[in-house]
């Protein structure tokens, strides 16, 4: 991998992660994201190029609102970072070549970073980012392999659906809400077998550890709502990243 493709592939996922903070934010008011420039959220003021540079702008202002002082939230430059970093490491994993799988990886990872960031903070899985990302990767894995769509794919699909879909039905949405199914939908999709499999299992333990943690800091108790998304989306990357060796060890070790 070139270092100026490397560059060029960090600054595009800082542009790209200013863009899903701010699609984020428009969601979150209710407000269409296709126009009207960006403004501060406490003052209103418009904002000028040198406040919208990733990062940098973050660190220049020394985390506050040119204008009004007042404190800009830290999800702005973590979004950027997350986005860029993981663009790179999307990359690495297409051995540094930048084809039609990697366009595919990226635009499903700005849904998932989206949804990522809405459910931590609302609680809730929007039908406007996992829609598109259960259509694109249908739609790809049609066009690339419609018999692994049929055979694999889809049958993943409904099987971590159908897992999640039991959950919710009896708990009566008490355990986990049906966008989690939604989001499952698309892991088996996405990823298919045998990678669900390392993505459930993680996104599980995760959850579980996290849990914990946050009940020993006195942060939530044992009925506090927690969202599960994060961690499946977590899991469904910790499924692609590293899935087939994850899988190879557990093999490996049953062997022993």
């Amino acid at each position: 991998m070139s270092i100026f493709l490397s560059i060029s592939i960090f600054l595009f996922g800082l542009a790209i992660g200013s863009f899903l903070n701010c699609v984020i934010y428009r969601m979150e008011n209710k407000k269409s994201f296709l126009r009207g420039r960006s403004y501060c959220p406490n003052c209103k003021h418009v904002l000028s190029w040198k406040d919208l540079i990733p990062v940098l702008s973050f660190i220049i202002l020394k985390g506050k609102c040119r204008y009004c002082n007042k404190r800009i939230s830290i999800q702005y430059p973590i979004v950027e970072l997350a986005t860029a970093i993981l663009f790179l490491m999307l990359l690495n994993l297409e051995s540094g070549i930048m084809n039609y799988e990697f366009l595919f990886l990226v635009l499903n990872s700005s849904f998932l970073i989206l949804i990522f960031v809405f459910d931590l903070k609302h609680y809730i899985i929007p039908d406007s980012a996992i829609f598109p990302a259960i259509i694109i990767t249908f739609l790809y894995n049609l066009i690339t392999n419609y018999e692994l769509l049929i055979t694999n794919y889809l049958f993943s699909a409904l099987a971590a659906a159908g897992f999640f879909l039991i959950i919710y039905l009896v708990s009566r949405g008490k355990w986990l809400g049906f966008g989690d199914v939604k989001l499952a939908f698309f892991m088996g999709l996405f990823l298919g077998w045998p990678l669900i499999i390392p993505a459930l299992f993680f996104s599980y333990l995760i959850g579980a550890i996290m849990g914990i943690i946050m009940i020993a800091l006195k942060k939530k108790g044992l009925k506090s709502e927690i969202p599960f998304g994060p961690f499946l989306i977590i899991g469904t990357y910790i499924g692609l990243f590293w899935g087939n060796e994850i899988i190879n060890w557990y093999l490996n070790f049953l062997n022993l």
